[in-house]
């Protein structure tokens, strides 16, 4: 294998994949053994690719075809290549010659319509991964190879696993000299809700409140909701124009429902990234003077329900921060591991830190 003779004595290297495609040929068989929990990797790799290759062409493929890319890969998949483009990195290892290499690590550093999202991590390997040993050199090799993609300003923040963005955020800031920000920018848990889990309900919906998709005619409401949110989490607030932008687009992809109280919008639900067996929640919220009356359970109990039993999916998973007092309403949902309850092992501490003199993007 080229890259690990390019590599370090311990037998760790990087691959960098300038493209969707790329990416998930060497990773597919990985990331959907833990399709939960590698959801924001994987999904915004799915929206890059055409939908017969997400559907089907990746779906077969084997961790043997990924063994044998990975020896066959050239040279050039080894070394670090500025890019202005979306990219992916993983980091393999083995313990011997003789042995097939591992999955480690993976960095998605992606964008959209209103910017660069923050630089996202995951493993496979979260037992692994509270080893400081075992991620020390792995992380070490990874943010090298980083800086030698990007300039430093567009490492804005790092999201992850919390033992994983520590990690790295350490060893970012001893390279470039980019401190991180005294407050983290998110401190949250990854929770999931299956059919198993989901709770059911009895409260009826007010008479003339429904529960539906939005349609082109909710654009101002939803744009003036996703606002609303943005400049709740202060460190990523929107313009209202930028905001109808979002609207627009969550609203013809069909990606975002509303809760309409006789035809005014109180709440928003967002649903953007999804994979064959899982779908992620990835934006609630009520407007303040409708809080406190139930529109947000309603509202996600009947997504979750869609989701689960209507589309089919697997499991529908969400990030909650940990003093966000809506982690009362995905708990009753179904959602596991909240408001203090034992936690599953698949329920993760979440962090995301950001770095004092980046270019900061928008999520």
């Amino acid at each position: 294998m080229p890259g690990i003779n390019a590599s370090s004595s311990r037998n760790i290297f990087v691959m960098q994949h300038n493209s969707a495609a790329c990416f998930l040929s060497f990773t597919s068989p990985f990331l959907r053994r833990h399709e939960a929990s590698s959801n924001i990797v994987l999904a915004h790799a799915l929206k890059r690719v055409d939908a017969q290759t997400a559907l089907s062409g990746f779906e077969f493929t084997s961790e043997s075809d990924v063994f044998a890319r990975l020896y066959s890969a050239d040279m050039e998949s080894y070394a670090p290549r500025p890019t202005k483009n979306a990219f992916w990195l993983t980091v393999w290892s083995h313990s011997s010659p003789s042995s097939p290499p591992t999955l480690d690590l993976v960095l998605a550093c992606v964008d959209w319509t209103l910017g660069d999202y923050p630089i996202f991590l995951w493993t496979p390997n979260r037992i692994s991964a509270s080893s400081s040993a075992w991620l020390a050199p792995r992380v070490a090799e990874l943010a090298a190879h980083l800086n030698l993609c990007v300039p430093p300003e567009r490492v804005f923040s790092v999201f992850g696993l919390t033992s994983l963005v520590k990690a790295f955020a350490r060893v970012w800031t001893q390279i470039t000299g980019f401190v991180v920000e005294p407050e983290p920018f998110y401190a949250a848990l990854f929770s999931y809700c299956n059919a198993r889990t989901f709770r059911e309900s009895d409260a009826a919906l007010p008479e003339g409140h429904l529960l539906r998709k939005a349609t082109p005619d909710d654009l101002e409401p939803v744009a003036q909701l996703c606002k609303e949110f943005a400049d709740d989490s202060i460190y990523f607030p929107l313009s209202i124009e930028r905001a109808r932008v979002e609207a627009r687009e969550l609203i013809s992809k069909g990606l975002v429902w509303v809760y309409d109280a006789a035809g005014d919008i109180t709440t928003i639900c967002a649903v953007t990234r999804n994979s064959h067996r899982v779908s992620a929640i990835t934006k609630v919220y009520t407007t303040p003077r409708w809080r406190r009356r139930g529109c947000a359970e309603y509202l996600v109990r009947e997504v979750t329900a869609q989701l689960l039993f209507s589309v089919g999916k697997e499991s529908v998973v969400l990030y909650v921060g940990h003093e966000n007092s809506a982690q009362r309403v995905y708990d009753r949902v179904g959602f596991a591991g909240l408001c203090g309850k034992d936690k599953p092992d698949a329920v993760e501490d979440s962090l995301e830190l950001g770095f004092v003199g980046a270019d900061r993007g928008h999520w």
